[in-house]
């Protein structure tokens, strides 16, 4: 009895060793298992941040390229004149997204692939834009050139109209210009005889007073109105006489004062009109050759000479 007894026991012993090694095999296969689920997750995980990490990297080449290619087509079509402020914001974003330090997850690299390929169509269509551009440009050029000819043949045109505008003027100014005619220098003694300038000489005792007299010629041309007249008389020293007290006074010719010896205001109506001019020099007249100029307002309309002996 007490064999069967210690026979039981001991299988009793053997099958909790037995439960206890099967156990303890179990927990081993269950901690390998674990580390080797641990070890693939691990790998994975790296292989997805190593795949990640490869996909942000190509990303941002390709952000690079693209925002280098709309650097081109924003300069070329600010050349050209165009609008780019579209394009401007478009590149700025690319570059905000490119200097960005955090990493990118999946869905944002498929994101940002998919908005760079429908740039690369954007592209395209500035391309075009660029072409359309550049045909504009040429064509304003091409007019501009025409306008530049068209300008220069008017302006040469203008001229031209012009220098004959002045040489159709200073004609008419030639042509307006009055002219003394007729005119004749006379000794007026004190008894009011007068002696016509011959080819005799004055003498200072027939000269108490000088008398020149002529008449305006016809100038259908020349503009009725005032006018003044003046009378100079030169003497052998060719030095106008004049006297203040007497009527004389200056005048403006060529842009100099002269003196003049006497002077009428008149109102020129182109009749032939007859001027008379009286001068009274007061003391007598040097030997020589003396001259009768005429002028009308700055210009010179005769002259004549008588000689004083």
């Amino acid at each position: 009895m007490n064999s069967n007894f210690e026979n039981e026991s001991k299988q009793k012993k053997d099958q909790s060793k037995n439960i206890i090694i099967i156990v303890l095999v179990l927990l081993v296969i269950i901690s390998g298992i674990k580390l080797y689920t641990d070890y693939v997750d691990r790998t994975k995980k790296t292989e997805e941040i190593l795949l990640l990490s490869t996909e942000n990297n190509e990303l941002n080449k390709r952000l690079d390229s693209v925002t280098y290619q709309l650097d081109l087509r924003i300069k070329e079509i600010e050349k050209l004149g165009g609008d780019v402020k579209a394009l401007e914001a478009v590149r700025d974003q690319l570059i905000a997204e490119r200097n960005s330090a955090r990493q990118r997850t999946n869905s944002e690299i498929a994101a940002l692939n998919s908005k760079i390929n429908n740039l690369n169509g954007l592209i395209a269509q500035k391309d075009q834009e660029i072409l359309e551009l550049r045909a504009a440009n040429q064509q304003l050029f091409s007019e501009n050139q025409d306008l530049k000819t068209t300008q220069a043949q008017i302006e040469e045109e203008v001229a031209q109209l012009n220098i004959q505008k002045q040489n159709l003027q200073a004609k008419v100014d030639v042509a307006s210009m009055l002219k003394a005619e007729n005119i004749v220098i006379s000794a007026v003694n004190s008894r009011g005889k007068e002696r016509i300038e011959t080819t005799k000489d004055f003498r200072n005792r027939q000269m108490e007073r000088l008398k020149v007299s002529f008449n305006i010629a016809d100038n259908k041309v020349a503009e009725k109105g005032p006018r003044n007249v003046f009378v100079q008389v030169l003497g052998p020293n060719n030095q106008p006489i004049f006297d203040v007290a007497k009527g004389s006074g200056t005048f403006m010719i060529n842009g100099q004062e002269q003196f003049y010896t006497v002077k009428q205001d008149i109102i020129f109506d182109n009749t032939g009109q007859n001027l008379v001019f009286y001068y009274e020099k007061g003391s007598e007249y040097a030997s020589g050759n003396h001259q009768i100029k005429i002028f009308v307002d700055n210009y010179q309309i005769g002259a004549k000479s008588f000689t004083v002996k």
